[in-house]
């Protein structure tokens, strides 16, 4: 999954280009990895401080942790935990290549442990390989075969990811494309 982060990284960062975050200084990105994305977002925005949730078998290594890496530890820690029990608190959360991962339920209670530790007004954004039109081939679709075989998730459309926010309590506001639209960023509100 690493060798995917740069590319995935900058997609994102190109979707979300118009958005300067504002009424956000805390950025939590769950089930973030070594993550290479939360540096991003604090390399393109000063005024954010980061962190990351994940396993703690994950981030044990701290060779392997990016905020080192890119000088951004500063700004970024890494807290062990489980994202289906308890959050830390933020003012917006980024997910990437994670909800994919997961059957409906399971990423509405994922929504549902990350709700109560947001701020009020917090945001979330999902960034997924997005299904579009029936008849247009795009990577989502082949990605979701691929997830139906080995986990209980699939790729979904931003209307169905819109779904999932509103039945975890979140408010659905919008869907961010990268110029590739390789990707998407389903953006969600604290209601």
């Amino acid at each position: 999954m690493s060798s995917y982060s740069s590319s995935q990284t900058t997609g994102a960062l190109q979707a979300l280009e118009g958005y300067d975050f504002p009424d956000v200084s805390h950025l939590c990105d769950v089930g973030g990895g070594h993550r290479h994305l939360l540096c991003g977002f604090l390399a393109r925005y000063p005024h954010l401080r980061g962190t990351v949730l994940e396993r703690p078998e994950v981030i044990a290594d701290r060779a392997r942790l990016w905020a080192d890496k890119l000088s951004l530890s500063r700004r970024c820690q890494y807290i062990p935990g489980n994202m289906f029990e308890d959050v830390p608190p933020a003012d917006a959360y980024i997910m990437k290549l994670i909800l994919h991962d997961w059957n409906d339920e399971e990423c509405v209670q994922i929504l549902e442990a990350i709700y109560p530790s947001a701020a009020e007004g917090g945001r979330v954004f999902i960034i997924e390989h997005l299904i579009t039109e029936p008849a247009m081939p795009h990577f989502a679709k082949l990605s979701g075969s691929h997830m139906m075989c080995w986990a209980t998730g699939r790729e979904r459309t931003a209307a169905e990811y819109a779904a999932l926010l509103e039945r975890a309590g979140w408010g659905y506001r919008q869907t961010w494309y990268p110029p590739s639209k390789v990707m998407g960023v389903v953006e969600g509100a604290k209601a």
